[in-house]
């Protein structure tokens, strides 16, 4: 992008179009009348004439790019830079046994719960720009699987290698959540969000679901508590005398536990009976912790006055040179 900073002394121009006129009308009245200029017109024109002629259209133009080199011509570009302050987000996901359970479908297949879970999450961290992200699983016991991070691609691989049952095929819910409170409890952030992933109920570890909550609510920390699973009985899928068969077992989730959480905290309770409900409890909390975007727009500009104050410079000089060298007037 092109701006002049003083762009009023362009109206200098108009002078010089004034003084071009004023000089050729000055010319035409001065000249030196003969009865015939017969004889003068057969007079050739020498390169030389010619060139003298072009001394004055030299100091024009010279004129003229002076003009405009004190208008300031100045080219920049706009810039946008794009502050803002992300949200930190620990993912804390139930790896345990239950997790087995084939009461979730994709199209027509079935498929586990930590299949979808995994699919799922794996979206809502694709739809991040700025936030920090980490991930805590658990089982019988709870290990950060994934620090902190804005490295989308590496937060992604950690999450396809969760394994049902990789950290104990029970479930221990408070020490998942004291985990990642202790994640993020020393993060600057003003934002701090864990969602809790889980189809079971808390029967192990050393510390309760409660107490971690209570340690959240100290930090301020917000927790999504989101339970999966059927209403009722789910199926998994066991070796038998028969080969593969489905076998039925009751759900346990503990949803009074994990609403508790939630209303502690200040975050919400979700339940997941299916792939579809899943899907959009992830797309609910991706649209109410959205990152503030401030965005500041600015231009850097250069000066581009040399590239025509120098060639000026250099008219002038040409000309006064070539007016007292080889193109000078004698009298």
């Amino acid at each position: 992008m092109v701006r002049l900073q003083a762009p009023w002394l362009l109206l200098a121009v108009c002078a010089v179009i004034a003084l071009v006129y004023w000089d050729i009308r000055r010319r035409a009245t001065s000249a030196v009348r003969f009865s015939s200029l017969e004889v003068i017109e057969k007079i050739p024109r020498t390169r030389k004439i010619v060139l003298q002629r072009g001394l004055r259209l030299m100091r024009y133009l010279a004129l003229v790019l002076l003009v405009i080199a004190l208008a300031r011509p100045q080219a920049g570009e706009k810039t946008t830079d794009i502050p803002s302050e992300g949200i930190d987000i620990m993912l804390c996901l139930d790896t345990s046994g239950s997790m087995r359970a084939l009461d979730f479908t994709e199209g027509d297949t079935r498929v586990t719960r930590l299949q979808v879970v995994k699919r799922v999450v794996g979206e809502f961290i694709r739809g991040r720009t700025s936030d920090r992200i980490g991930m805590v699983v658990f089982g019988a016991e709870a290990f950060t699987q994934c620090p902190l991070t804005l490295d989308y691609g590496v937060l992604l691989s950690f999450l396809e290698r969760l394994d049902i049952g990789m950290a104990g095929d029970t479930t221990a819910i408070g020490s998942g959540l004291g985990l990642s409170v202790k994640r993020l409890k020393d993060s600057p952030s003003k934002s701090k969000v864990i969602i809790l992933l889980t189809d079971g109920r808390n029967n192990t570890g050393s510390i309760g679901p409660g107490v971690a909550a209570d340690l959240a609510r100290a930090y301020g920390i917000k927790v999504y508590t989101i339970g999966v699973g059927t209403e009722s009985e789910a199926p998994f899928l066991v070796d038998s005398l028969f080969g593969k068969q489905y076998v039925y077992q009751k759900v346990d989730l503990d949803e009074e536990t994990l609403k508790k959480i939630a209303e502690t905290t200040g975050g919400a309770y979700f339940r997941a009976t299916n792939t579809e409900a899943l899907e959009m409890i992830y797309r609910q909390i991706d649209a109410m912790e959205k990152t503030e975007v401030t965005a500041l727009e600015h231009r850097e500009y250069h000066e581009l006055a040399p590239w025509f104050l120098i060639p000026a410079l250099l008219l002038i000089v040409a000309e006064i040179v070539l007016a007292q060298t080889w193109l000078r007037k004698i009298p």
